[in-house]
């Protein structure tokens, strides 16, 4: 069995449509997914589920919110949730439209700093993201010039982010978002399990503390954690913690997850499944991963 529970499309941030990601996951052999696109759901529609059905994959709802705590952003993922729970689109609708008001107040930040943006085609985009942004700014050849005077080199989207927009950064924008606790307990009413997505990335992107994940734990009351998860620094490196983040959950009695936060298929980046790396998950494990997002 393989099982990937974190996968994005180009509903919000990722290159492939739902029914391209769902055809990738039947080549690469993969038998169970869930698309968790960033603060949105529309990517679930009855025509999906009956597509990801013909290929004998079985497709669990997901969804990836954003939200903020006193220190960094912090991603929460939501699973088998009820797709049509009005807080529930109430409160991602809310966050779409906080995506685009900062995408217009990022650009004017980022144009005052002598880079070009393309305003009017990312917002196009329903769930446009910081990455949208950075993309666009990076693979833009009349930004090349201030690329290489600012970087020495064009750099990619993540290092764009972390030294230009993130807070701290002199494009930095304070964007509208929900609390961790607030974001978890509207998937709870919508009758979802919440996971914190990727802890390890909070350590070697926001210098968390294990102290900080506890406290994100208990104070979001958490379900589980995406503790089988490789991480990609900034240089290209892999990060593999999945044994001190399996430990961790077993020792705060929360269940695990499994996931390889696919956008496209780019350098060290993992495809859907892992299957361009040697991370595998016993049967037994995926069975009990199963098991417990769907109670």
């Amino acid at each position: 069995m393989i099982i990937d529970l974190h996968i994005h499309t180009n509903i919000s941030d990722g290159a492939l449509s739902p029914k391209e990601v769902i055809d990738e996951a039947w080549k690469n052999g993969v038998s169970v997914i869930s698309i968790t696109d960033h603060d949105t759901i529309d990517s679930y529609t009855p025509e999906l589920f009956s597509y990801a059905k013909s290929k004998n994959i079985k497709l669990i709802c997901g969804v990836e919110i954003s939200s903020k705590n006193e220190k960094a952003g912090i991603h929460i993922l939501g699973y088998n949730f009820d797709l049509n729970n009005k807080e529930l689109k109430e409160t991602l609708f809310g966050i779409k439209n906080s995506r685009h008001e900062y995408l217009h107040n990022v650009a004017k930040k980022l144009n005052e700093l002598g880079y070009l943006v393309n305003v009017e085609k990312l917002d196009k985009i329903d769930s446009v993201t910081k990455a949208h942004i950075a993309l666009d700014i990076v693979k833009n050849e009349k930004n090349n010039e201030k690329l290489m005077l600012n970087f020495g080199h064009i750099p990619n989207k993540g290092e764009f982010i972390e030294a230009i927009m993130n807070e701290g950064c002199p494009a930095y924008v304070e964007k509208r978002t929900p609390t961790p606790k607030e974001v978890a307990e509207v998937i709870r009413k919508a009758g979802g399990k919440v996971v914190l997505a990727h802890p390890v990335a909070y350590v070697y992107q926001d210098n968390f503390t294990d102290e900080d994940i506890l406290k994100l734990v208990r104070g979001m009351k958490l379900d589980g954690i995406e503790a089988n998860y490789l991480f990609v620094d900034t240089n290209g490196k892999i990060i593999d913690e999945t044994d001190k983040w399996n430990k961790f959950a077993k020792e705060n009695d929360l269940f695990v997850t499994v996931g390889t936060d696919f956008h496209r298929k780019e350098g060290v980046y993992k495809e859907i499944g892992f299957t361009n790396t040697d991370f595998k998950l016993e049967d037994e494990v995926i069975k009990e991963i199963i098991k417990n997002i769907s109670l």
